[in-house]
């Protein structure tokens, strides 16, 4: 078990009523599973997941929005999060097959599993908890403590990586800094850019799209954050349920969100259309995006027109 190594890839992401927040990553490697990845690595804060890797994919991957926005600037931060990852695959079937041996297994499922972490508070900026510790097959096999910097094992087989661990100064040294400094100030990061993302808003381009003079007419908007928004037609004020087809909430590579609505117009008067607009709302913003039915605003292949925030 001397082999095990340290992954730097660990992301956070703030609560809006947490105090104590944490950072959790988790790895789990496994032998003798044929519908699983040998190898899994997740990233969780406050309990949610924000990234994920496996050896089927081999790639680590976003799973909250805010994080491809945080790495639009740096876009080598996938690479270099996927090459940690690939890593700690390679370590990891070395881990497995030493900690069977330990226990003298060979057949079998088995599952070695690792999590490595710490605490903050953000009140009063200290850290609050550290952990890095592993099991196998569901049962704790050895831990770390902070407070004496030693390894605790709870089971015979866990007492040679113990030792080893123990008299290793400069890991145990490396170990402490990673749980006390480098962890807490990946933390505070995160959580502040996931906090100023979740308070910002972006309002979107609105357009009307026709396919041709028979088609429906789409209220189409793009480019709005966050995805807590409404979109609808109305006729003289009022909200329309009848002849119209809402599209789902979809998302963009850059993070915002688009979506639409559809108008069927086959047994309305033209002299009749001024009476119907599109309605865009979003959650946090007080004022509307408001786009009337005018065929003039209708974008089609000889030209395009575009409502933007101040408008309506």
């Amino acid at each position: 078990m001397e082999t095990w190594t340290l992954s730097l890839l660990l992301v956070s992401l703030h609560g809006a009523a947490a105090v104590i927040h944490s950072l959790k990553y988790f790895d789990t490697a496994s032998s003798g599973l044929t519908n699983f990845p040998e190898f899994v690595s997740v990233g969780m804060v406050d309990e949610l997941q924000i990234v994920h890797y496996d050896s089927n994919t081999r790639r680590a991957e976003p799973k909250q929005d805010w994080m491809i926005r945080f790495t639009e600037e740096d876009p080598k931060y996938w690479k270099r999060q996927t090459e940690i990852s690939l890593g700690n695959q390679q370590v990891s079937k070395v881990n497995i097959e030493e900690t069977k041996q330990r226990f003298n297994k060979t057949g079998g499922v088995h599952i070695v599993q690792r999590m490595v972490g710490c605490e903050w508070d953000d009140e009063t900026n200290e850290v609050v908890g550290g952990f890095y510790q592993f099991g196998f097959d569901g049962e704790d096999f050895i831990s770390f403590d902070m407070k004496t910097g030693t390894w605790i094992a709870p089971k015979r087989q866990a007492f040679f990586t113990k030792h080893k661990l123990d008299h290793n100064k400069a890991w145990r040294a490396q170990t402490t800094h990673y749980l006390t400094q480098i962890c807490p100030e990946w933390l505070k990061k995160y959580v502040k850019y996931r906090s100023s993302s979740l308070m910002r808003t972006e309002l979107p381009l609105v357009s009307l799209l026709q396919k041709s003079p028979s088609s429906p007419v789409c209220c189409h908007a793009t480019g709005f954050y966050p995805d807590r928004a409404s979109l609808f037609w109305r006729k003289d004020g009022e909200e329309l349920h009848e002849d119209v087809d809402h599209g789902e909430i979809l998302h963009n590579h850059d993070g915002t969100f688009q979506m639409s609505v559809d108008l069927k117009l086959s047994s309305v008067p033209a002299e009749d259309w001024r009476r119907y607009e599109c309605v865009f709302q979003l959650s946090g913003v007080e004022k509307d995006i408001v786009t009337r039915l005018d065929e003039a605003v209708i974008r089609t292949n000889a030209g395009e027109t575009e409502t933007r925030r101040d408008e309506g």
